[in-house]
């Protein structure tokens, strides 16, 4: 199944006025995040309905972003490359302010807690990206496709 995409937002006066602090909303992650390619699939996230707004939740004054990722089958082998591009992506677009809490959705993958667990340890998720061979598929999913 794919998924329609969401418009692109329209800018507010407000978000304009340079004078007035710009909160990271929701909607801006959700942005930012969108448009990660499958690893498998020659779609982005938001067509497989992989990442949703709504799975989104940010909280500017206390400095967190919690995205929540439903894999397309329960069995998905991507899960976890799939969850390490959500979080790449926002580690390099956020303030290093930011707390990152990335994880599978509740109920819909065989392997959440394995796949939560290794998401949320910052010493694996280094690791990860030392290695050449899956930072290059992970700068895969993150680029644009032509």
């Amino acid at each position: 199944l794919i998924y329609r995409r969401s418009g692109e937002r329209p800018v507010t006066a407000r978000e304009e006025d340079e004078e007035l602090p710009d909160s990271i909303d929701d909607r801006e992650i959700f942005d930012l995040i969108r448009s990660i390619n499958d690893p498998e699939h020659p779609l982005t996230l938001e067509e497989l309905n992989v990442v949703e707004q709504v799975r989104v939740k940010v909280n500017d004054a206390e400095s967190t972003v919690a995205v929540e990722f439903t894999p397309t089958i329960p069995h998905c082998s991507m899960a976890t490359l799939i969850g390490l591009s959500i979080k790449v992506k926002l580690i390099r677009s956020l303030p290093e302010r930011f707390k990152l809490d990335v994880h599978i959705t509740p109920g819909t993958h065989a392997s959440e807690h394995a796949v939560n667990k290794q998401l949320a340890d910052k010493e694996r998720v280094a690791a990860a990206l030392e290695n050449s061979h899956l930072l290059e598929v992970v700068n895969q999913c993150l680029s644009a496709r032509s």
